[in-house]
């Protein structure tokens, strides 16, 4: 491991600027110090050269080049080998906070790994670096946006609790340095259309932002995330990286946040050439500056901050004050620190895709996917999962995404040489006394020639996976075979899918079970019919086929729930551009759905019975408090999410139908129980008064419910606040 330390150290000694007693390379002082310090030896030109993700050498303070542009959605990603978790809104199905703050944990120790070994070498990359943009905190308001596999999902609360995890999982609790920084994106209201992300108007009024678009983010920020990256979008007029509101009034001014402010990449161009509310790129430069912008996604900021302080647009110390900001977080880094002095730079290639690190892996791919349906198949008398590996002695895995690697790996991803297949995953679990057989079934055009037809009628049971990968959906741009220029135009499958399932079932009446890959709601009841068990897999990360197996054949009970309500269509949705909560997500869509959020069918079956009803409040500063004893009476041990939902008075403006507050992942083994407590803050309660403009909690009747989904009532309680 020395050997990789002290490589490339050659370098500072040659430079008699790296003395000991140089204030800001001096860990024993306070951070503003060293900051102040630095900021002091710094010419403005070299001020102005810090100002662009791709920071420039100070060759004269040996000060190296530094790319802030990172990516960690759910792993170290476009770095090399790297641990590959399921995607983002996988993650979120498994309503379990924990294991993502320990799967970011995993992230930032494989990061500091691969930054160890690559500045050893005096290898200044991007994407090896430790300031990472993610996680995505958008709030995903319709299912049509590409990017919502990113996200963790429809529900504020369900967003501000994981992605709260995330950044603390990434950033570390060593209380002077951070492991790595993350990044709050994008802020704010930005969730499509994607096609037209680069001159949108988002129009959102003042409730439901602050109640829908702004929830997650403030939380993140309460939770000390280091960074908060301005959006491509424009917020009732105002461009996200230089309007006054979302930067000044609220994010510093209100929330008091005291990190740094990163632009989404090129989006200061945007704002002159494409929105045009600037004049040029010149002003474009003094506004962001002026706004509170610290870091620039492009170059812009290094070429025409200078041109703007020649312009009187700005000053030198307008241009101290966006630089102190990323020097700080530099500084809490460890950046200037003496090599090998850190409590991260031991981390080398042992801490990088190990066994420890897959096993992780595996267990979220496990826990994120959601079961369906599981009916009994034709001559069966019970469910047909999970199945035996004795009873089939041969199995039929077809699809065209069942040995795909893109639909295990999502977008925003790393790559690995461990990565695991649905049919690797499924031919691995039964061993070499059972016949596996793989036919590619079908692709994403043809809707009449299909293979594997007549095999699937040979074997026992039919594994028939299908779906999306993220060239279908995901970026603009990365998603090249989306008709909607990265976004979905509608919820159907491909419609050769759907063919390739009723040919199938129409070729013979053998087990049917159908895994769907992607990331977003679907339309399953296309399928439905069909098939005797569905699993929606999302894109499950590089373990995903040992997932799957884990699930199929019981070594572990389903236990994913849905962060996004499944709709019948597209058509029960208000317009895609509309910004409006009305109408969207279970919070406001009353009508039917195919599945509600936070469904998912398991193994076993759940009881709960109060242990202590929800407790009375007086005020603001009281809480909720309640108890519920969770019994498994079913036959199989298994995971249940305990989801606790209010409903809000009639005194309530504008109220949701009902809004998630708690939940709680929780094991239970055959014929046991457990007792999950919950303490939901009045300020949880609390809704934005359009009058006010300020936050309230209104009188009335509470109603506090508790089950295994938003629909699912098993327990109900008033709470009564007020005088009424």
């Amino acid at each position: 491991m020395k050997k990789y330390l002290l490589a490339g150290y050659w370098l500072f000694l040659l430079i008699p600027a790296l003395a000991q007693d140089t204030a800001f390379r001096n860990p024993a002082l306070p951070v503003q110090q060293r900051v102040t310090d630095l900021l002091h030896r710094l010419t403005l030109e070299e001020k102005i050269s810090l100002l662009g993700y791709n920071s420039r050498p100070v060759q004269r303070l040996g000060i190296p080049a530094y790319n802030w542009w990172n990516e960690a959605l759910h792993g170290v990603a476009r770095a090399g080998e790297a641990t590959v978790f399921p995607q983002a809104i996988a993650m979120a199905a498994t309503f379990n906070d924990g294991l993502l703050q320990e799967e970011a944990n995993v992230i930032s120790t494989e990061a500091r790994a691969k930054y160890n070994l690559a500045t050893a070498k005096d290898r200044r990359l991007q994407y090896m670096g430790l300031s990472f943009w993610s996680p995505n905190i958008n709030i995903f308001r319709d299912p049509r946006w590409g990017r919502g596999q990113e996200t963790y999902g429809e529900d504020p609360f369900l967003t501000a609790t994981m992605g709260t995890a995330f950044i603390k999982g990434l950033q570390g609790n060593d209380g002077r340095y951070l492991k790595t920084s993350a990044c709050a994106k994008h802020f704010a209201a930005h969730s499509g259309p994607e096609a037209g992300r680069h001159t949108f108007n988002a129009i959102v009024d003042e409730k439901d932002l602050r109640e829908t678009y702004l929830y997650a983010f403030k939380h993140l920020v309460d939770a000390g995330v280091e960074s908060v990256m301005c959006g491509y979008n424009r917020l009732n007029g105002e461009p996200c990286c230089t309007g006054p509101t979302l930067l000044q009034a609220i994010l510093r001014n209100e929330w008091k946040f005291r990190g740094h402010v990163v632009t989404d990449c090129w989006a200061l161009e945007d704002i002159w050439l494409r929105h045009k509310v600037l004049p040029n790129s010149i002003a474009t430069a003094a506004a962001a500056i002026k706004a509170g912008v610290n870091l620039d996604c492009s170059n812009m900021l290094q070429d025409d901050v200078m041109k703007a302080i020649d312009q009187k647009l700005l000053t030198a110390e307008e241009v101290d004050s966006a630089l102190a900001a990323i020097l700080r977080t530099q500084v809490k880094l460890g950046f200037f620190d003496p090599r090998g002095s850190g409590p991260f730079d031991a981390y080398g290639a042992d801490s990088v895709s190990n066994t420890y690190h897959r096993e992780l892996a595996r267990k979220a791919a496990v826990q994120s996917m959601v079961l369906l349906k599981n009916n009994a198949a034709a001559g069966q008398s019970k469910p047909l999962l999970p199945l035996s590996s004795s009873d089939y002695g041969a199995i039929m895995v077809a699809g065209p995404t069942a040995a795909s690697l893109d639909a295990l790996l999502g977008n925003y991803h790393g790559v690995s040489g461990k990565a695991v297949n649905f049919v690797e995953g499924i031919t691995s679990a039964v061993g070499p006394g059972v016949r596996v057989e793989y036919d590619l079934g079908c692709d994403y055009s043809d809707t009449t020639h299909f293979g594997g037809i007549w095999a699937a009628g040979n074997a026992d049971v039919t594994v028939a996976v299908i779906g999306y990968s993220a060239v279908y959906e995901g970026e603009e741009g990365d998603a090249f075979l989306a008709e909607g220029g990265g976004d979905r135009k509608s919820l159907r499958l491909p419609a050769s899918h759907v063919a390739y399932i009723k040919a199938l079932r129409k070729a013979n009446k053998k087990p049917l079970i159908v895994v769907v890959t992607g990331g977003s709601a679907v339309d399953i009841a296309a399928i439905e019919p069909f098939a005797d068990a569905i699993i929606l897999a999302w894109y499950p990360g590089e373990q995903g086929g040992n997932a799957l197996a884990d699930i199929i054949f019981g070594k572990v009970s389903p236990a994913g729930r849905l962060p996004v309500t499944f709709y019948n269509t597209v058509n029960d949705l208000p317009d895609y551009s509309s910004y409006a909560a009305a109408g969207r997500t279970y919070r406001y869509f009353s009508g039917k759905v195919q599945y509600p959020f936070g469904y998912g069918l398991s193994y076993t079956k759940f009881q709960y019975e109060w242990v202590q009803q929800p407790s009375a409040i007086k005020s603001v500063k009281d809480t909720v408090r309640l108890s519920i004893k969770v019994n498994n009476i079913g036959n199989a041990s298994g995971d249940e999410v305990v989801q606790v939902y209010v409903k809000y008075p009639d005194a309530q403006q504008r109220k949701p139908i009902k809004e998630l507050r708690a939940f709680r992942r929780v094991s239970i083994e055959r014929s046991g129980a457990t007792v999950v407590q919950f303490a939901v803050p009045a300020t949880e309660l609390m809704k934005w008064d359009l009058q006010k403009h300020a936050w309230q909690l209104y009188n009335g009747n509470y109603s506090i419910v508790a089950g295994g989904s938003s629909v699912e009532e098993q327990l109900q309680a008033t709470v009564k606040i007020g005088s009424r």
